[in-house]
């Protein structure tokens, strides 16, 4: 039987292949501080911008070291269905339809059907 046989091993789980000869792309640490204390060192690529703030696992914010906390950009108000509404219709197209459905509502035309 051969030497390398698979009988015993996970398909896919394991390589075969050896780590001799290959070549790994350059690689720089950045080094967080937590909030509680905690130290993170993270591996980026070294052509990645390294981002000035990361999410701790503890919570929170880890800032890099030797770095400033950025400034926060400007906090965009949530759209409500009633901004979306008058981005489609104005007030007097509104009051039409209302009117319309109201009429129709008085009129009888709009009951259950069972």
């Amino acid at each position: 039987m051969a030497e390398r046989t698979l009988r015993g091993m996970k398909i896919g789980a394991n390589s075969m292949e050896s780590e001799v000869g290959v070549e790994f792309a350059p690689r720089v640490e950045a080094v967080y501080d937590c909030p509680d204390g905690t130290v993170l060192v993270i591996p980026f690529s070294a052509e990645a911008d390294i981002p000035p703030v990361w999410e701790a696992p503890n919570g929170g914010e880890a800032l890099l070291r030797d770095a400033e906390r950025p400034e926060p950009g400007p906090v965009k108000h949530q759209r409500t269905h009633w901004d979306m509404l008058l981005e489609r219709r104005t007030i007097a197209e509104l009051e039409d339809l209302l009117n319309e459905r109201l009429d129709l509502l008085r009129s009888g035309a709009l009951r259950k059907s069972a």
